[in-house]
């Protein structure tokens, strides 16, 4: 089912920003209820929007459409959203929002290690639901901004910051740790690079919300904690460090034997 944008959406809007008529979302949901609902409010946001109920019509619409987005549901017929979201992935790297019915943190992490970039659960508010996809579709256009200005060799591209033994190449969007590369998410990366910003610095939930994800709603923070679990288990656990009903600070080692900062979400 496809839901077109609306006449005259977002007009003057250029390609591929939130808003522009030419941006597409697959969305992928079983219970046609809340297919529908999703799609029609996004697509009143000017998107072309297209719906599938199942997880193997999933994959090929995503290779079918090269869909900006993908509103993902984790409980599928055929193929469940984590098998599907590693598929789109592995074919195309592509931002994705899950959808679950169950709050619990192993589901998210899981979903996070297999490639998504950010996830909701039900039932949760259309409002939310298209600030997440916008913010999506911003952390994309910086991050094929950037890649342009590698590419083309140009002297706006941003250098590499190193905090320690971490190198982050914000031109390339390239961690390494210790000279080993490891892969992040878009959403991981941005939230890396803006714990680098400053390091050994305790940044809030709250404004870790708002640089990252685009949203200032505090009900949000939660996913926060769900990032920084999820970059521990691939950049090590001694890396960042919790302050209790604060936030976060990224705390290199200064020398070998020294103590990291540690904790835990």
């Amino acid at each position: 089912m496809t839901f077109a944008s609306r006449p005259g959406a977002a007009a003057g809007t250029p390609a591929g920003a939130p808003g522009a008529a030419s941006t597409s979302v697959l969305v992928v949901e079983d219970e046609p209820a809340i297919a529908t609902a999703v799609a029609r409010r996004l697509s009143a946001e000017g998107w072309q929007v297209e719906t599938v109920g199942d997880g193997l019509q999933a994959v090929d619409a995503a290779a079918r459409l090269a869909p900006d987005v993908v509103v993902l549901d984790v409980m599928l017929p055929g193929i469940d959203g984590l098998e599907v979201c590693r598929r789109i992935q592995a074919d195309r790297p592509v931002p994705v929002l899950m959808l679950t019915a169950r709050d619990d943190e192993t589901d998210m992490l899981i979903g996070l290690g297999v490639g998504a970039d950010d996830y909701m659960t039900k039932p949760f508010s259309m409002r939310e639901l298209v600030a997440r996809v916008k913010a999506l579709l911003r952390r994309q256009q910086r991050a094929a901004l950037a890649a342009e200005l590698a590419a083309a060799g140009s002297g706006s591209a941003e250098p590499p910051v190193a905090v320690g033994d971490v190198v982050i190449d914000r031109a390339q969007r390239r961690v390494h740790r210790g000279g080993e590369e490891v892969h992040l998410t878009p959403t991981e990366f941005d939230l890396l690079l803006a714990l680098a910003a400053s390091p050994r610095t305790v940044l809030t939930r709250e404004r870790l919300l708002a640089e990252v994800w685009d949203w200032v709603d505090a009900s949000g923070t939660r996913t926060v904690d769900s990032h920084v679990k999820a970059l521990r288990r691939k950049l090590g656990a001694d890396l960042i460090r919790t302050v209790h009903g604060v936030g976060y600070a990224l705390e290199p080692a200064t020398a070998p034997g020294a103590t990291p900062g540690g904790g835990t979400a």
